[in-house]
């Protein structure tokens, strides 16, 4: 057969169900190939929002998600999204056309050294050379991609696309790759747990990663000890659960810290460095840390572990389980936990336009069901969204952490409906980051989603100035111009709503999500509450 026949065979033998993507001169074979395949060939209308959707996917199934991209510009548009699902370990496989070999070793028009570029935001990338290698070369992809969760890479150059080869899928067959602490360990962790006096668990995004929600559930409430999840581990543990103290991952010292200053013992469990730097948690490296994860933990002066159980997160907690003894929760951590929910509860009437951001995302959470989802896009409003939105199930926050990229929310809300058509969707995006991938309205609308975004609207680059405030007391080269959001959204063939009273957020979002289609609701937000956080942290810490 074809090479490209070969490569979408290997594929559809992964379990692959949409390739995110746009097509190039040099993809024509592949894309030749998958009109005749049952994977749906989703066109994006940039393809850093290719990436974005199947970083999406492959956080929301566990199974790598794929985009395409053509050579050279293509390609390089791919990075952003890319890189964010390699720091945010999302199983992605990227698939590149390039130039002809003839054309490798000599400039050549649009010909980049794209596995050398891609090396840097990737656990592996390869070209492939000759069409006899391409089974091997997708199945390494992916299982990579898949069991060290993150990206990968494959190029395809075009004349090796057209090779004929005699090759077929590799059989795919199940490999066990559960690994657990040993009894000595788990014995040794549970001695550790039990002389704490104020044990506390710090859950990451590795919990959700590993569909081990439930075991920490079951492991809390065997235990007592209270918990605090990242921005990107939000509902790994659900909010309405008093041993709840809420999410933690801004600079500030928050309300959070008043718990971690107290603790002696910190349990990580699924969390990854890049989340939260132990460095605002474990200043003086002074904290005892038992790391349960299923990888070794990076090396860092205020991150060292008494203990690690390296092995299957679920299968390590429910081994712990019966060698811990039940633990009280002091009620100090149970003060903590109230000042986080006082700060969203307070403003939940509150009728001030422009809108609270605390208002907005009450409003918001009121509108969604327990297992709908949230994507919140980079800026203020995602540290806002990752502080006070409460999330009782797992997967129903998505946000770009690692990278912190703008742009992510309207792609990756894209991935989440086509995934989840019977859930509610809601983006969240500031103005900024918004515009960076608008054009993907289009892509929303033909395919039909059921969507509303959310618009966080002050005309400015909120974030870098809340930043520039802390750090200078003035700011400069934040503001621009918006365009009329609601005919923005109509020119797509989308719904648009401008909200011009708060008392009206919440019912249109409600009508909103109940139409269907895609709707944009545009809303001034009320950024002076930034700085208000800021000082009421400075100067009220710990006043519990």
């Amino acid at each position: 057969m074809k090479a490209s026949d070969l490569m979408v065979q290997c594929l559809e033998n992964e379990g692959v169900e949409y390739i995110f993507g746009i097509p190039g001169e040099e993809t024509l074979d592949l894309t030749d190939s998958l009109s005749r395949s049952k994977i749906k060939f989703i066109v994006t209308r940039h393809e850093q929002s290719a990436a974005f959707m199947a970083d999406v996917y492959g956080r929301l199934t566990h199974r790598p998600g794929v985009c395409l991209a053509t050579l050279g510009p293509g390609a390089t548009n791919l990075i952003t999204g890319v890189a964010d699902a390699h720091l945010d370990r999302a199983p992605l496989v990227a698939i590149t056309g390039q130039a002809g070999l003839e054309k490798t070793h000599k400039e050549a028009h649009q010909y980049l050294n794209i596995v050398e570029a891609f090396r840097q935001f990737t656990k592996w990338n390869s070209s492939v050379t000759r069409a006899d290698f391409i089974p091997e070369i997708v199945s390494k992809a992916f299982e990579i991609a898949r069991d060290r969760p993150g990206a990968t890479h494959i190029e395809l150059p075009e004349d090796i696309a057209a090779e004929r080869t005699n090759k077929v899928p590799l059989v795919k067959k199940p490999y066990s790759h559960i690994r657990m602490p040993d009894e000595d360990e788990l014995q040794r962790s549970a001695v550790l747990i039990e002389a704490a006096e104020m044990p506390v668990i710090l859950a990451g995004n590795g919990v959700i990663r590993e569909d081990a929600s439930e075991e920490l559930r079951k492991f809390v409430r065997s235990t007592g000890i209270p918990v605090v999840t990242t921005f990107m581990g939000k509902g790994a543990f659900p909010a309405d659960d008093e041993h709840y103290m809420g999410s933690m991952g801004i600079k500030d010292r928050d309300h959070i810290m008043c718990g971690f200053a107290r603790a002696d013992l910190v349990i990580c469990i699924g969390f990854d460095h890049v989340e939260y730097s132990p460095r605002f948690w474990n200043p003086d490296g002074s904290k005892n840390i038992i790391h349960i994860h299923s990888d070794q933990h990076e090396v860092d002066e205020k991150y060292v572990p008494d203990l690690s159980l390296v092995g299957n997160i679920r299968t390590s907690l429910k081994h712990l389980v019966p060698f811990c003894k039940r633990k009280e929760m002091p009620e100090y951590f149970s003060k903590v936990r109230k000042n986080m929910e006082k700060e969203l509860l307070d403003l939940k009437a509150d009728t001030s336009f422009p809108m609270k951001p605390q208002k907005i995302i009450y409003d918001i959470r009121q509108a969604l069901k327990r297992e709908d989802i949230i994507i919140s896009d980079v800026g203020a409003h995602k540290l806002w969204i990752g502080r006070l939105y409460p999330a009782y199930e797992p997967n129903t926050v998505q946000m770009s952490n690692g990278l912190a990229s703008m742009g992510f929310a309207l792609p990756g809300a894209i991935a989440a409906k086509l995934l989840s058509p019977d859930r509610k969707v809601v983006a969240v995006a500031g103005d900024g980051g918004f515009l960076m991938n608008v054009q993907e309205l289009e892509t929303a609308v033909r395919l039909g989603c059921d969507m509303v975004i959310v618009i966080f609207d002050d005309a400015k680059f909120g974030l870098i100035e809340w930043h520039e405030k802390k750090k200078f007391d003035a700011s400069f080269g934040i503001d621009f111009l918006n365009p009329d959001f609601v005919k923005l959204a109509e020119s797509f063939g989308a719904h648009g709503i401008r909200i011009e009273k708060a008392e009206d957020f919440g019912p249109q979002l409600e009508n909103a999500l109940k139409a269907g289609g895609v709707w944009l609701i545009d809303v001034r937000v009320d950024y002076s509450e930034n700085m208000k956080l800021t000082e009421k942290l400075s100067n009220n810490f710990c006043e519990i």
